[in-house]
């Protein structure tokens, strides 16, 4: 008897981990592989086009999309380490061909099959545990606003990291308050982003806990960077990172290992 076809996986990488943190995409293949799919990066992939849709410019976004839609819909799933980059193209595509519906068909349907990395193994793959991995440290675990509002992603990265042997999570008073990151919110409104992401740092260091996790390289890089100039020593991963059991790197904002100072 054949053994069922393993499910064609495209991995949206997103423009951040591919700039910035490619071991989250490495993290994410390798868990998406585990839960034994067939996992493909498809090469001619681009921005989802959040930049330009935040910032009012529907024409490029709209071309941006076209291009997304046509790298990604024969897949059997899409699947982002990131609920901002997922949302955009789950619940803002369709809405952008409002005016042509072949296209809004091909937005729809590509829609339906696209989904955050934890969401994704939890809610589609019924993924209950993860290949043993362990992590001796305190954690505490920030809701991004894309991933929690447009894709209801809250339980599940909580489920599976209650899957990593030694990793103790603490919840911070306000989880699903914004880091003051907002793409290119915190470029046009710096000051009011730095007391955003101000007071987010104060929450979270009063957990105690030594590391914070999230599921968005934008919201990790702002609150990273605003830990780092307040001199707090709280180490900060992707989530995908510590379920793929990857954490031998140096933590975001950390300078690789070769350029640390004595």
């Amino acid at each position: 008897m054949n053994a069922p076809a393993k499910p064609r996986v495209a991995l949206f990488v997103t423009c951040l981990v591919d700039l910035f943190r490619p071991s989250v995409g490495f993290a994410a293949i390798k868990l998406l592989e585990d839960a034994g799919c067939q996992v493909e990066v498809p090469e001619t992939q681009v921005c989802c086009g959040q930049p330009a849709y935040n910032s009012g410019d529907r024409r490029d976004t709209t071309e941006i999309a076209r291009q997304v839609i046509a790298a990604f819909e024969n897949y059997d799933y899409v699947v982002a380490p990131s609920g901002s980059c997922g949302g955009m193209i789950k619940d803002h595509y369709p809405a952008l061909f409002a005016a042509d519906p072949a296209w809004q068909a091909r937005a729809e349907r590509l829609s339906a099959r696209s989904f955050e990395l934890t969401s994704f193994l939890v809610d589609v793959l019924k993924v209950e545990r993860l290949p043993p991995v362990s992590l001796d440290a305190k954690a505490t675990y920030h809701d991004s606003c894309s991933g929690l509002r447009e894709l209801g992603v809250k339980r599940q990265p909580r489920m599976l990291l209650d899957n990593v042997e030694g990793l103790q999570l603490v919840e911070m008073k306000t989880p699903e308050t914004c880091c003051g990151f907002g793409g290119t919110f915190c470029v046009k409104y710096g000051e009011v982003s730095t007391d955003i992401v101000s007071r987010k740092t104060e929450d979270i260091a009063q957990t105690g806990a030594d590391l914070l996790l999230a599921g968005d390289m934008g919201c990790l890089l702002n609150m990273a960077g605003r830990l780092q100039r307040e001199g707090r020593d709280i180490k900060v991963r992707h989530v995908a990172e510590v379920l793929a059991g990857m954490t031998d790197t140096p933590a975001i904002g950390e300078p690789p290992l070769g350029e640390r100072k004595a």
